[in-house]
C-alpha cells in the first residue's frame, strides 16, 4: 500500500494535521510513540484554547480520540520512525516495526527539553520542575521560584514569572550571564530577582512537590541549598529531527527549515510543523495552527501531483 501521507508523531502538531488529513479524505497512517507530546507530564495546562484548565493526560486522550474519529486515519502506535529516505514517486518510512511507503509526508515530532540530569528532576517532573515558562508560570503564583539557566530562555522565564512568583532565584552556571542585555537589565531593576552565579545544580529535592535543591556554589567549592516551591528548567532544547538526517535542511540547532507560509521543507512532499521546525514560539496551539499549514499544503502538492500525471492513482 502506497499512502497519501504519513504523519510522523502524535502531540497537537501531529493531531492538528490527523485531523485536517482526515477531514481532506486523505489516506493517511499516522507513526507514534504515544498522544500528547511534552505536555503529557503536565498536571495542569491552563493555556490550551476551549479549555480553562486541562492536564496533560486529559489532553492527549483528547487530541488522540479527535484523530481516531477520522475515517481515513491509521494509526501506528506505539512505534518509533527510525528513517526517512525518498524513493521514487515519493518516500519510504521506516520504523522500529515495518516499512511503509507514502507520496507525502508531515513531521511532527516535537523536542525534547535538555534536561539537568540530576536526581529528582525526573521525580518532581510536573510536581514543580517545569520547562516552559509562557505554558506553567500562573501555576506559581505567590510562590518562591528559581530559574536555572542565563541565556535568553532563562532570562525570558524570568520575566514572564514577574506578575506571579513571589521571589525568583535566577541561577546560572558560569560567571557570565549570556541573555540579551537589554533583558538583563530589566531582570536586575526588578525587586523579585535575586542572581546566583558559578553555580552547578546538584539535586531536586521535596516530598509530594519541589520544596527546594541543592547547588555546587564554584566560588568556594561548597554545596548550598536553597528552599523553593518550583524550578524552570531554561537551558534549551533538543529538535527529534535526527532521523531526517541529510535529507532536509536543518538549522545548527538540528530544527527543521520550513516555508513559514506554506510549512514546506527543502525537500518538495516533506512538511514539518510544531517544536521541531523553526518556530520561534515552541507552544501546544501554535502547533497545531501549523500543523493544519502542513496538511493543507501536502493536499494541494498531492492535487497539483494529479493535475501533473493523470495515470497517477486517485486521491
Amino acid at each position: 500500500m502506497i499512502y497519501d501521507l504519513i504523519i510522523i508523531g502524535g502531540g497537537p502538531a501531529g493531531a492538528g494535521a490527523g485531523v485536517y488529513a482526515g477531514r481532506k479524505k486523505l489516506k493517511t497512517l499516522l507513526i507514534t510513540e504515544s498522544f500528547g507530546g511534552q505536555s503529557m507530564v503536565s498536571d495542569n495546562i491552563e493555556n490550551w484554547i476551549g479549555s480553562i484548565k486541562i492536564t496533560g493526560f486529559e489532553l492527549a486522550k483528547m487530541i488522540e480520540n479527535h484523530v481516531r474519529a477520522q475515517e481515513e486515519i491509521e494509526i501506528k502506535m506505539p512505534e518509533k520512525v527510525t528513517a526517512v529516505k525518498e524513493i521514487l514517486g515519493g518516500f519510504e518510512v521506516s520504523t522500529d516495526k515495518g516499512v511503509y511507503q507514502t507520496k507525502t509526508v508531515i513531521v511532527a515530532t516535537g523536542g525534547r527539553r535538555r534536561r539537568l540530569g540530576v536526581r529528582g528532576e525526573d521525580k518532581f517532573d510536573g510536581k514543580g520542575v517545569a520547562y516552559c515558562s509562557t505554558c506553567d508560570a500562573p501555576i506559581f503564583k505567590n510562590k518562591i521560584v528559581a530559574v536555572v539557566g542565563g541565556g535568553n530562555a532563562g532570562a525570558e522565564a524570568v520575566v514572564d514569572l514577574f506578575p506571579y512568583a513571589l521571589q525568583i532565584y535566577w541561577i546560572n552556571r558560569g560567571d557570565k550571564l549570556t541573555a540579551d542585555p537589554l533583558t538583563q537589565e530589566e531582570i536586575k531593576r526588578s525587586p523579585l530577582v535575586s542572581i546566583i552565579m558559578n553555580a552547578e545544580t546538584q539535586e531536586i529535592i521535596g516530598d509530594h512537590f519541589v520544596t527546594g535543591f541543592k547547588y555546587l556554589d564554584k566560588t568556594d567549592n561548597q554545596v548550598k541549598e536553597l528552599e523553593i516551591q518550583g524550578i524552570f528548567v531554561e537551558i534549551g532544547s533538543i529538535p527529534n529531527s535526527e532521523f531526517l538526517s541529510g535529507l532536509v535542511e536543518m538549522n545548527k540547532a538540528g530544527e527543521i527549515v520550513i516555508d513559514h507560509k506554506t510549512a514546506a521543507t527543502s525537500k518538495p512532499g516533506i512538511f514539518a510543523a510544531g517544536d521541531v521546525t523553526d518556530e520561534i514560539y515552541k507552544q501546544n496551539n501554535i502547533s497545531a495552527g501549523d500543523a493544519v499549514c502542513a496538511a493543507l499544503s501536502a493536499y494541494n502538492y498531492l492535487l497539483n501531483i494529479k493535475k501533473q500525471s493523470p495515470a497517477h492513482e486517485n486521491l
